[in-house]
C-alpha cells in the first residue's frame, strides 16, 4: 500500500512520493522559546515525531528540520523582566524543552536551527522580495510584505483578501500601505536591549516571525521540499505568509505537502491560563510518566481535536499497563530483527500507518497482539508486539520496570516489599492463611499488587 497523506493545501488525501527518490525533506515549526513547553506543544511535536518515525520505518531517509524561534517580543520582554540576556533565557528554555519532550520519547530532529543564526539568510530573502516589488520599507523603518501583490495569497487557508479585515490577526502598524501587509524586518526601538538589535541595510532591527521559517527551511532543505508541518493554529497567517515570502522570492512552489495537527482542548475547553486549565509538560510529568502521556496522544489521530483530561490519562496508563503485562508474562526476543510486514498483524499496522498515520488503528493492532500473547504464550508474537510498539516509540522499557514504577508518589521501598513477600510465603507455609491475606491486603492498600505464579511471587504498582 502506498503512503497517503492528507494535504492541507489541496484539502485531500494524496499518494505521497518524495521529490528525491528515497529521501524525504520535512520542516516543522518549532517553539518560540521564552517559557516551558505546554501540552499543546507536546501534541504538535508528538504528531510529527510519529511522522518521521514511520517514514524511516518505511525505508525513507529523512532530513527533519524543527526550528527554534529565539528572538521575539515575548522573549525580549521575559529576558528584560528577569534581568538576563536573551541568549541566557533561550539557552535555559531550550534545555528545559529537550528534557521535557525527551521524557515523551520525542526524538531530536536532524537539524534544530535557531532563528538568530540565520539572520543573514533572512535579510537576503527580504532583499529579493524588495527587488521583485513584493516588499517595501515604511516610514517607521519596518520592512513590510505587500500582500496584494502576491497573486496566490490565501491558497492554503482558503481565505480571500476581500474576506480579511484589519485587526483580526495582527495589530495594524503605522506606515503600512495596506492593513493586510505583514512585517519582514522590525526596526529597533530605543528601549530594546542591545542583544535584540541586528545590523542591516534597513537599519538596526530584527526579523519578523514569518520570514524566519522561510529562510531556515530554504537554507536547510532547498527552495522546494516535501512536507511542512505544524499546528492548525499556524495555518493562517504564519504558513500562508511563509508561502507568500518563499514563492515570492524564488518563483518556485514552496512545499509539496502541508500537514496540520488538530487543536488541543482541556476537559473540552480551549486551554487558557485565564481558565485555569493551562498545563506545561512538566506539570503533567509530576503525576504521569512520559510514556503514558505519549500513549494517550497516540490513541487520537493527529488531525482530530485532542481532548486532554486526567480521566483520559488514567485510561491510557491502564491500557499501556495491559500491553506491558503481556510482555512481562512472555519475554519477547529483543535481538535486532526486521519486522515481517507480511505477517497479518504487521500488515494491518502498516495499512493503518500508510493511511495518513492512523495511530488509533495501529494501537488497536497492539492490543490484538497482546491478547494473542496472553492466549498463546508465544515469544514470537511478543517480539512482534515489542517491535511494532517501538515504531510508535512505546513498549521499549523492561516490562517489570514499567509495571513497578510509580509516578508522583513516594519512592517505593523494594526491600520492604520483598520482606513482606517473604513473610507472606512463610505464613502460607505455616498454613496461616489469614496472615498471608493480611499482608497482601496491606500491600494492596499501599498500591502494590502481588502476582503469584509457579515461579514465585512478583509485584507491580496498581
Amino acid at each position: 500500500m502506498t503512503l497517503r497523506i492528507h494535504n492541507s493545501l489541496t484539502r485531500s488525501l494524496e499518494d505521497f512520493q518524495s521529490i528525491d527518490p528515497g529521501h524525504v525533506r520535512m520542516y516543522v515549526c518549532g517553539m518560540t522559546i521564552y517559557d516551558f513547553c505546554h501540552i499543546g506543544h507536546a501534541r504538535m511535536m508528538m504528531a510529527f515525531d510519529v511522522v518521521q518515525r514511520w517514514l524511516r520505518a518505511s525505508g525513507w531517509q529523512v532530513t527533519y528540520v524543527r526550528n527554534i524561534t529565539d528572538i521575539d517580543d515575548k522573549i525580549i520582554r521575559r529576558a528584560v523582566e528577569r534581568g538576563i540576556t536573551i541568549r541566557q533565557l533561550t539557552d535555559e528554555m531550550t534545555a528545559a524543552m529537550h528534557a521535557d519532550i525527551g521524557a515523551l520519547g520525542i526524538e531530536r530532529p536532524t537539524h534544530e536551527p535557531r532563528a538568530t543564526e540565520y539572520v543573514p539568510q533572512m535579510l537576503s530573502m527580504i532583499g529579493l522580495l524588495q527587488e521583485k516589488g513584493l516588499a517595501y520599507q515604511a516610514g517607521n523603518g519596518d520592512v513590510n510584505y505587500a500582500v496584494r501583490r502576491f497573486p496566490g495569497y490565501g491558497k492554503l487557508s482558503g481565505k480571500s483578501l476581500d474576506d480579511l479585515r484589519a485587526g483580526e490577526r495582527v495589530a495594524v502598524a503605522d506606515g503600512k500601505d495596506d492593513p493586510l501587509d505583514f512585517v519582514l524586518w522590525k526596526s529597533a526601538k530605543p528601549e530594546e536591549p542591545a542583544d535584540a538589535k541586528y545590523p542591516s541595510a534597513y537599519g538596526p532591527g530584527r526579523p519578523g516571525w514569518h520570514i524566519e521559517c522561510s529562510a531556515m527551511s530554504c537554507a536547510l532543505l532547498g527552495e522546494t521540499f516535501d512536507i511542512h508541518g505544524g499546528g492548525l493554529d499556524l495555518q493562517f497567517p504564519h504558513h500562508e505568509n511563509e508561502i507568500a515570502q518563499s514563492e515570492g522570492a524564488t518563483g518556485k512552489p514552496f512545499v509539496r505537502t502541508w500537514m496540520h495537527n488538530g487543536f488541543l482542548n482541556v476537559d473540552n475547553e480551549k486551554m487558557s491560563k485565564s481558565l485555569g486549565n493551562f498545563f506545561t509538560i512538566r506539570d503533567v510529568l509530576k503525576s504521569y510518566d512520559g510514556e503514558t502521556l505519549r500513549f494517550f496522544m497516540l490513541r487520537v489521530h493527529y488531525r482530530s481535536p485532542f481532548n486532554f483530561s486526567d480521566a483520559g490519562l488514567d485510561d491510557a496508563r491502564s491500557a499501556l499497563r495491559r500491553l506491558y503485562t503481556a510482555l512481562d508474562a512472555v519475554a519477547p526476543d529483543t535481538a535486532p530483527a526486521e519486522i515481517d510486514w507480511t505477517h497479518p498483524a504487521a500488515a494491518r499496522f502498516k495499512a493503518a500507518m500508510d493511511d495518513d498515520f492512523n495511530t488509533p488503528i495501529a494501537v488497536s493492532v497492539l492490543f490484538d497482539l497482546a491478547g494473542e500473547v496472553n492466549r498463546s504464550r508465544s515469544a514470537e508474537t511478543a517480539a512482534l508486539l515489542w517491535r511494532l510498539g517501538g515504531v510508535l516509540g512505546v513498549l521499549q522499557q523492561p516490562p517489570r520496570q514499567f509495571l513497578q514504577a510509580g509516578v508522583g508518589t513516594a519512592a517505593v521501598d523494594e526491600t520492604h516489599i520483598q520482606a513482606q513477600i517473604a513473610a507472606r510465603a512463610a505464613a502460607k507455609a505455616a498454613r496461616n492463611f489469614a496472615e498471608a491475606d493480611r499482608i497482601r491486603a496491606e500491600l494492596a492498600a499501599q498500591g502494590i499488587v502481588l502476582k503469584d505464579s509457579a515461579q514465585g511471587t512478583t509485584w507491580v504498582q496498581a
